[in-house]
């Protein structure tokens, strides 16, 4: 069975992104581009929803540093609204439960898979136990009044188990964690 690994990128309250701020919050170092295009997981299909899809597709074509990559990479797009042909190369429609084509796909794939923002598919599959690794990079903002798209909400309660961190210039934090979905509260009755 091959592992999920979530991926995402916030601000330091949790914001998916911010009204009226360029991507990476204007925070993109040489050295975090550099990890990304350095990064054994190029090969590893991404999963994302139709959101996430349109945001990144539209990145990648007005030139935003450190997307290009995603071009050649293996899309798994979860969506009832996007419709086949997909414009973007590599790109497979699922149109189906994203829980139960996940669970097949960790068990089909010959690769490990990872997500790519996608707030709402990431909240079902972590809830749904399939997710292996849960990785965030800390952006040193904070987007209180402009943040869109709050990364945890509507969670389950997850206690995490750090496995790996790291500091890039800029202040930029990787934390890289083992979840673990509870059934509840540590003290609830």
């Amino acid at each position: 069975m091959q592992p999920l690994m979530i991926d995402f990128i916030c601000s330091l309250d949790g914001y998916g992104a911010a009204e009226g701020w360029p991507g990476w919050w204007g925070l993109e170092s040489p050295e975090y581009l550099q990890w990304l295009a350095d990064s054994p997981e190029q090969d590893h299909p991404v999963l994302m929803g139709a959101n996430t899809y349109r945001l990144m597709h539209q990145f990648v074509l007005s030139g935003e540093p450190g997307t290009e990559v995603l071009n050649d990479q293996q899309k798994i797009v979860f969506s009832s609204t996007l419709t086949e042909p997909l414009d973007w190369a590599n790109s497979t429609l699922v149109t189906g439960d994203a829980v139960e084509a996940v669970r097949d796909l960790k068990q089909s794939s010959d690769k490990p898979l990872r997500t790519l923002g996608s707030v709402s598919l990431c909240r079902s599959l972590l809830a749904a136990g399939l997710v292996d690794t849960y990785r965030v990079v800390i952006f040193p903002v904070i987007t209180g009044a402009t943040g869109s798209d709050r990364i945890f909400d509507g969670y389950p309660d997850v206690r995490l188990e750090l496995t790996q961190s790291r500091t890039f210039e800029g202040g930029l934090q990787l934390l890289e964690y083992t979840p673990t979905v509870l059934d509840k509260a540590p003290l609830a009755p």
